[in-house]
């Protein structure tokens, strides 16, 4: 197993220990838990850079990528239902994106034809790791506030606030993955029939 996909596979790794601080009772756990996804980040871009630098693109690599990425991303939004930070609808809607266009890719796939991503895709994957990079900050800062530190700024309506900004922050993530997905439909509906 080459050094890339052993990033890819760090990042599964790096999900569970994501989720496990981000529900751990200690002061510093959610700080730990935006560390930890921000390392997870890190891994992502570095498995293709390392595989196109030194051609050690693999199978496993093309298809475990992508699927380590939506691990991370979906848990981290999954997280986020239970912490009572997002609605379900939301994020109902990003995992039925993910899992309609993966099965497309596969399908594609199984014809010997790959779906690359695109603008509107890779707009959507930076709207989404935006949106929880946001999210983690907030979720360490009111933990630091709350637990740690006492800030006597950090009031009812500024906590208020924010998360009606994240609310309106994941709206917008929202309307970019159902737009991303409703494109890749499109330009690959000949080749699916």
């Amino acid at each position: 197993m080459n050094l890339a996909n052993k990033l890819t596979l760090s990042r599964i790794a790096l999900t569970f220990i994501f989720m496990w601080f981000l529900f751990l009772h200690w002061p510093y756990a959610k700080l730990c838990a935006l560390f930890i996804f921000l390392l997870a980040s890190i891994t992502d871009y570095y498995d293709g850079k390392i595989a196109k630098k030194y051609g050690i693109i693999t199978d496993f690599g093309k298809l475990m990528d992508p699927i380590a990425d939506k691990i991370l991303v979906l848990a981290a939004f999954l997280a986020f239902v239970e912490l009572k930070i997002l609605p379900a609808w939301m994020v109902m809607i990003v995992i039925l994106r993910e899992l309609v266009i993966t099965g497309m890719r596969l399908t594609l796939l199984s014809k010997k034809k790959v779906v690359a991503a695109s603008r509107a895709g890779k707009h959507k994957t930076v709207s989404q790791m935006a949106s929880i990079f946001v999210i983690l900050v907030y979720l360490a800062i009111k933990q630091l506030a709350g637990a740690a530190f006492k800030f006597s700024w950090w009031t009812e309506t500024l906590d208020y606030n924010i998360q009606i900004a994240i609310y309106i922050m994941m709206f917008v993530t929202v309307v970019l993955t159902l737009t991303s997905g409703l494109s890749y439909l499109k330009e690959n509906i000949k080749a699916l029939r």
